[in-house]
């Protein structure tokens, strides 16, 4: 699911799904936005910086029990701004590695159900990716089966553009 725009890694990113009736990319919800800001107030503790972030993507990832994402570098953005990173549900083992390859050095980070994850500056551009899922370990009541992510950026591209 993509929100402000959709993304397509042959494609790139439109505004417009390319579904079966090519309807435009419904908005990034203004919670949205503020959560993101307050995870970049949080993290960084610049105040000015969280202000002025307003991610004009949101990209949500289902993964299944088996599910993982190969060590990849969000590089189509224009923006500089921090990637914001929500999990819901299941425990993941998220790989972040460095800008140069998807290879050593790299930190694993469990992230479970609530956790943000927030990256910018000079690891903005950092290799990164879902190595493995931990099946039944999201909370009781979270109402997900599997894991969600919800990651949020700044395109830097212009809105009717």
């Amino acid at each position: 699911l993509c929100l402000g725009w959709h993304w397509n890694p042959s494609r790139g990113y439109s505004r417009v799904a390319h579904d079966v009736n090519n309807r435009a990319v419904l908005p990034v919800p203004e919670w949205l936005v503020t959560l993101g800001r307050r995870a970049v107030a949080d993290a960084t503790g610049d105040a000015t910086l969280a202000a002025s972030y307003t991610p004009d993507v949101a990209l949500v990832n289902h993964y299944a029990d088996a599910a993982k994402m190969g060590m990849h570098r969000d590089a189509d953005e224009r923006s500089d701004a921090p990637v914001v990173s929500l999990s819901i549900g299941d425990t993941c083992r998220f790989r972040f590695s460095n800008a140069t390859t998807r290879n050593r050095p790299y930190t694993d980070v469990w992230l479970a159900s609530g956790d943000l994850f927030v990256f910018g500056g000079p690891a903005r551009r950092n290799y990164h990716g879902v190595t493995k899922v931990y099946p039944n370990t999201a909370p009781f009541d979270c109402g997900v089966q599997g894991r969600l992510n919800i990651t949020l950026r700044e395109t830097g591209f212009q809105r009717h553009g």
